[in-house]
């Protein structure tokens, strides 16, 4: 991902190239104007000639050229009135079209003989940081004994965790290193109120608040009070209940998503397309550019994208019939469509929206905004569809999900000629957990084992509750004794998980089956072999991790 000084220093290199197109832009346009017939109306021709002016209109202020923007806007407000009226222009129009011109050409040539001025139109903050400062928890606890078992318990959940046993350490550390979510306790040897003291001393000299849960062994509301006043986001009683607590570090600790957002540029003009995608990567997203609007149906399908940016004036297919035609598929009915253009016609702006479109943004769009705007819509998309496809209690692949992507899986493997392993995971016993401690309590005790997947697999790798207390991994790009070391190490860290009812501790094991595609024919098989290793490894004792035998045919 480009830096703010790789990014400026592109966007200078796009601007000179743009001034550099003009005069032949303008050369175009004045052809395209002198082929107009004086006696009769030429709807194609003056339709392609109201384009270039709009695609002046929007382009110019996006690469710093202002003037050329407005001249260009004048001049097509007054080519859209002659559009609609669809008749042939008198010698006074011509005149009055022809001294607009002029002044366009007169502001192009300045223009090409300048740079644009971009001023601070770049200052755009990357979307990712770095994945240390997301997983680091600082315990702040005098309670030596609580502090470590709740450090090992956070460690099992890939968390960095440092323990400082006194409020000083605390503050000596925060003084090298402040990217942490803090567990503080509210009362220390020293100062029934220590805990809050320090924090709220801290957070006054942050110009971001640091992110902090308070600890307490009271629950009164002066307590939960003082916590919130000192920047408290969550407040745990100290007989806590660790699932509850590793969901809130869990909502904390993901607010930047790591895996980048996929869109899909479709503008005529490789010069916007060109600087779209230069922001747009900056903020840490992956972009594919169609600068032919008919040429956009392959890579839609191979590509994926997460939001398709659009134009809405292009030649051969405008922007409305581009998507309407992506409306009618399948699997694309739900992706969000952004239109970008000049255009502030508003009814015209709606007529797109009716057509499919689900935002649409005015030419020019500050770099800032044309990230904000996409970052919303993508993510108010991807909330949607894992609707769709997540189960509610765990937030995995639901059983439907989890064997399409196996399906998928399988598919590329055997096409690349690569591992896959698919796994199946059952909790042993499962059913004395919600006898003996109640069905929330084997709620939590399932929570807890789908965030260890998650969080411990891969992000290539895909993890499914496939029903009850059975769940379904597919690790890509693996083979069977690697896929079997990785996950029985998850195996090992869940045994030592202690789960909590009603004051009373506990801990339970699963039993894991495996089966690999180079040994398997169809996800079918795949599936029918890892469910034959579950059985072997529940009838060989349980807590264990079984290996498939390989196809026999």
């Amino acid at each position: 991902m480009a830096d703010m000084s790789e990014l400026a220093a592109k966007m200078k290199v796009l601007s000179d190239a743009y001034a550099a197109q003009l005069p032949e832009k303008f050369s175009q346009l004045e052809q395209v104007w002198n082929k107009l017939p004086r006696e009769s109306w030429d709807e194609e021709e003056f339709q392609k000639l109201h384009r270039m002016v709009h695609s002046l209109t929007g382009s110019g202020k996006t690469f710093g050229f202002s003037a050329l923007s407005d001249v260009a806007r004048n001049l097509e407000n007054d080519l859209k009135l002659f559009v609609q009226a669809k008749i042939a222009l008198n010698e006074k129009q011509r005149n009055h079209i022809e001294s607009l011109i002029s002044e366009l050409r007169q502001v192009a040539i300045s223009a090409d003989a300048s740079s644009g001025d971009m001023g601070g139109r770049v200052a755009v903050a990357p979307r990712n940081q770095s994945e240390d400062s997301i997983r680091r928890i600082y315990i702040v606890e005098d309670d030596v004994s609580f502090a470590e078992n709740l450090k090992n318990q956070l460690s099992y959940f890939d968390y960095d965790v440092s323990v400082f046993n006194t409020l000083a350490d605390f503050k000596t550390a925060l003084q090298k290193n402040d990217a942490a979510v803090v567990l503080m306790d509210i009362s220390f040897p020293e100062d029934s109120w220590g805990g809050v003291h320090v924090m709220q001393e801290v957070q006054q000299k942050r110009d971001v608040p640091l992110p902090v849960i308070f600890l307490s062994s009271h629950d009164e509301l002066d307590a939960r009070l003082e916590a919130v006043r000192a920047g408290g986001m969550a407040y745990f009683n100290k007989q806590l209940n660790l699932s509850s607590l590793i969901d809130r570090l869990d909502a904390l600790t993901s607010n930047q998503p790591s895996v980048s957002y996929r869109v899909l540029i479709v503008d005529d003009s490789p010069s916007l397309t060109a600087y779209y995608a230069a922001v747009l990567e900056q903020a840490g997203m992956t972009t594919i550019s169609i600068n032919d609007p008919l040429a956009a149906m392959k890579p839609l399908l191979e590509f994926e994208p997460d939001l398709i940016l659009i134009d809405m004036y292009m030649p051969g297919c405008n922007g409305m019939e581009l998507a309407k035609v992506i409306r009618q598929l399948d699997a694309f009915v739900s992706i969000p469509i952004v239109f970008l253009s000049a255009e502030k016609d508003i009814d015209k702006q709606l007529a797109a929206i009716d057509l499919g479109g689900d935002d649409f943004l005015t030419k020019p769009i500050q770099p800032q905004h044309l990230v904000a705007s996409v970052t919303s819509r993508i993510r108010r998309s991807l909330m949607l569809r894992s609707f769709m496809v997540r189960d509610s209690l765990t937030g995995l692949l639901n059983h439907t999900a989890i064997k399409d992507q196996l399906n998928r899986e399988v598919a590329r493997a055997k096409r690349q000629g690569t591992h896959c392993c698919f796994a199946m995971v059952d909790i042993d016993f499962f059913k004395t957990v919600n006898d003996t401690y109640g069905h929330p309590a084997g709620d939590r005790v399932i929570k807890s084992l789908s965030r260890l997947l998650k969080q411990r697999l891969r992000e290539i790798d895909a993890v499914g509750r496939y029903g009850g207390e059975e769940f379904a991994v597919i690790l890509a790009d693996t083979d069977s004794a690697t896929a079997a070391k990785v996950l029985d190490k998850i195996r090992e860290d869940f045994s030592r998980l202690r789960h909590m009812a009603d004051g009373t501790k506990f801990s339970t094991t699963f039993s894991c089956g495996i089966a690999d595609v180079a040994d398997l024919s169809d996800p079918t098989k795949l599936g029918d072999a890892a469910d034959k290793a579950l059985y072997k490894a529940k009838h060989g004792g349980r807590n264990q991790v079984a290996i498939a035998d390989a196809d026999p045919i």
